[in-house]
């Protein structure tokens, strides 16, 4: 095998666009191995580690961009790096077909586009706070889809905004819809009466999903960025955005949601959701509903269950909390049916998530129904896993947390499947697996066809638990809509295709890996002793 490299000094590429070369000329005839990376150290070391670095990346600084390949012959290894620099032409060329005008400035963009009034910044977050004060000076909401800003900046920021009436969602702020546009990872909804306010992307993208497929619409989801509930914040655009869906003539019930606050948080929030004349409903995933019923509101203890009854809200009627979609007899026959193929030493859900919200909500409700659930963010700090690429009886792990990602420059796993594939396959290895779970997340932002890209390896999983005696569960729910670029259907079709279990959320996905692992012995509690 021979090693060649190119290295292109002080060219930025982002990180998708470089997985997607490295997939492309790496599937190439020949070729063993390709990397497209920024050369950092982290990504020097990895080359080190595979044994392809080369005395040019070696070299290299972290601002530029190195393709390097592993291949049968040097004709080869060139052949595919000419490809490389194909698809990065082709791309800039796309760009500026694409592009009406492009600003090298916030200044310059603000200076040409004036009607405009808010800025989305995603930039290394040793630099966000600087463009989201700049943002904030010109007038311009903002929203910092950028993680790695102080919670000390952050608080700066939203004090200022406060003051000047303007909004800051985040920091670390992935998902909001403004006037039916969709920012970061957001879903394509149908705009209706219902507006949400979220520190949770995921919880987000869930809540307006289901309000779009199976209610009137989502006017406004406005992100605040997962800190914003802390002491420190003060649950500052939180009140914002509740203030301003109060007071806008298209939006007629509200949904806030987010974990628990802080109590002194929880208070205000409570007391401003009070005084609104509209429907709200809350979901602190986790925390007392009890506080919210007292507050006069509406309280949901699920993503799903907040969607359902603002739906419910909307249409003047009560809806009841949804525990399985479809009929009773039929969600116990399907677990049936699994569960019956499983050997005597699978026992554990393991639970491999994207959306970090979806993790947090499933452990909830597995802690309800089969115990405590180990994790890399666990409920509990002695639920810690020591190795986060390690399971340990039942486990649900966020593969979006930065030990997964910003390390090692790896992309969100919303967008690259890689390392959860990897993760299936050994989870499918283990005898002690009884059921895989999985959330898939569609939208604006994410991976083109997820489950295209994953079927394949839930095929490979099974048929290598069978191949050693086991039958192996996979339990998936897919977050998204008909107008998602994705489409929901083709989605959902693709891995029942293949034999995943679908269900219409995560909630009930959980409840399903749940039944199937606990041999049906989950029914009871979920039904409250009337099963």
């Amino acid at each position: 095998m021979v090693v060649k490299s190119k290295v292109y000094k002080g060219e930025y590429k982002e990180s998708v666009f470089l997985m997607r070369i490295s997939q492309q000329i790496g599937g190439l005839d020949g070729v063993k191995q390709a990397s497209a990376i920024m050369a950092t150290d982290a990504n020097k070391e990895l080359l080190k580690e595979a044994e392809t670095i080369t005395d040019e990346v070696a070299s290299a600084g972290s601002n530029d961009l190195a393709i390097v390949v592993d291949a049968e012959s040097p004709e080869i290894a060139e052949d595919a790096i000419s490809q490389a620099e194909e698809m990065m032409k082709e791309a800039a060329r796309e760009r500026a077909e694409e592009a009406e005008k492009i600003y090298k400035t916030l200044n310059s963009a603000a200076q040409g586009e004036p009607d405009s009034n808010l800025v989305l910044i995603s930039v290394p977050g040793r630099f966000a706070d600087r463009e989201a004060e700049r943002a904030l000076k010109a007038g311009k909401h903002v929203m910092i889809f950028s993680d790695g800003v102080s919670v000390e900046d952050e608080v700066r920021l939203k004090r200022l905004g406060r003051e000047k009436d303007l909004l800051v969602m985040g920091s670390d702020c992935g998902t909001a819809i403004i006037s039916g546009v969709g920012l970061g990872f957001a879903n394509a909804v149908k705009r209706g009466p219902i507006g949400v306010v979220a520190a949770a992307g995921t919880g987000a993208q869930e809540v307006t999903s289901l309000v779009s497929e199976k209610g009137p619409g989502i006017s406004h989801a406005i992100g605040t960025g997962g800190r914003d509930l802390h002491d420190e914040v003060g649950g500052i655009t939180m009140l914002m955005g509740l203030q301003a869906l109060s007071e806008d003539p298209e939006t007629e019930t509200i949904v806030l949601v987010s974990k628990p606050p802080s109590p002194k948080v929880a208070e205000e929030i409570l007391e401003s959701a009070s005084n609104v004349e509209k429907p709200v409903v809350i979901v602190f995933l986790g925390g007392d509903p009890k506080i919210i019923e007292e507050a006069g509101l509406t309280p949901a203890t699920t993503l799903e269950d907040a969607a359902m009854k603002a739906i419910a809200l909307q249409g003047k009627g009560e809806a009841e909390s949804i525990i399985f979609s479809d009929e009773l007899d039929e969600v116990k026959s399907i677990a049936k049916k699994e569960y019956e193929g499983l050997e005597s030493g699978q026992k554990y859900v393991r639970g491999l998530y994207s959306g970090g919200t979806f993790c947090s909500e499933t452990m909830l409700i597995l802690r309800e129904l089969i115990g405590d659930t180990y994790s890399n963010v666990p409920l509990k700090p002695d639920l810690k896993l020591d190795d986060s690429n390690k399971s340990k009886e039942h486990t649900i792990v966020d593969m979006g947390e930065d030990e997964f990602t910003a390390e090692i420059d790896r992309p969100h796993p919303m967008i690259w499947h890689g390392l959860r594939q990897e993760r299936i396959m050994s989870e499918a290895s283990d005898p002690e697996t009884a059921v895989i779970l999985l959330d898939v997340v569609l939208g604006y932002g994410a991976h083109e066809d997820p489950a295209g890209e994953l079927t394949p390896t839930i095929k490979e999983a099974k048929e290598t638990a069978e191949k050693e005696g086991r039958s192996l569960p996979v339990v998936a729910s897919v977050c998204g809509t008909a107008q998602d670029p994705q489409d929901l259907s083709d989605q959902e079709e693709k891995l029942a295709d293949v034999g995943v279990i679908v269900m219409p959320s995560n909630a009930q996905a959980a409840r399903m890996a749940a039944l199937i692992a606990s041999r049906g012995e989950a029914l009871d509690k979920l039904m409250g002793g009337k099963s």
